[in-house]
């Protein structure tokens, strides 16, 4: 450990010292949602299935866009601040618990979810909401249990500390 201060909501680590070890994510998870959204809107071409009132839908598709766009920006920046990375494919150097680390340990992936819901809701089409179904299982076996087992391995009973404090989506 160095002599540097930690940045504010971090706690620097076993990690800063482990240059390569990371989570081993199944995929980037931009990808694990973008695919998925993508080819519900391709199956919407074919067979539309409207799934609110023609009216609602750009403004409750709006609404979710832009509060997961604000979440994500929050998270990042609480990472950025820790000086860690908010890539799962790069090691973490950091055990972070300010911004909206505080109300959930996935703030982005939570993000995530809300700009899906809000592109599908502002597309106003059933496709996206039925291949969500798979995409959160995905995430949750795929990323979010393979980032939990590293961050336990690299900090230990401190990351184990917060989980026992944070919950793991909402």
């Amino acid at each position: 450990m160095s002599n540097v201060p930690s940045p504010p909501g971090a706690t620097i680590g076993p990690a800063s010292g482990i240059a390569g070890s990371t989570a081993g994510v199944l995929a980037p998870p931009p990808l694990i949602y973008l695919v998925p959204l993508a080819v519900g809107f391709l199956i919407r071409h074919w067979y539309p299935v409207a799934i609110v009132g023609h009216r609602a839908a750009a403004p409750l598709g709006i609404a979710c866009l832009v509060l997961g766009l604000a979440i994500h920006l929050s998270a990042v920046m609480a990472l950025r601040r820790a000086q860690t990375s908010p890539k799962p494919w790069r090691p973490t150097t950091a055990v972070v618990t300010a911004g909206p680390y505080r109300f959930t340990r996935n703030p982005i992936y939570v993000a995530f979810s809300l700009v899906y819901i809000g592109v599908a809701l502002w597309g106003n089409t059933l496709w996206p909401f039925l291949l969500l179904l798979l995409v959160l299982p995905v995430m949750q076996l795929g990323v979010v249990a393979r980032e939990e087992v590293y961050l336990e391995r690299i900090f230990g009973d401190e990351y184990r500390d917060y989980r026992r404090r944070v919950r793991r989506w909402l």
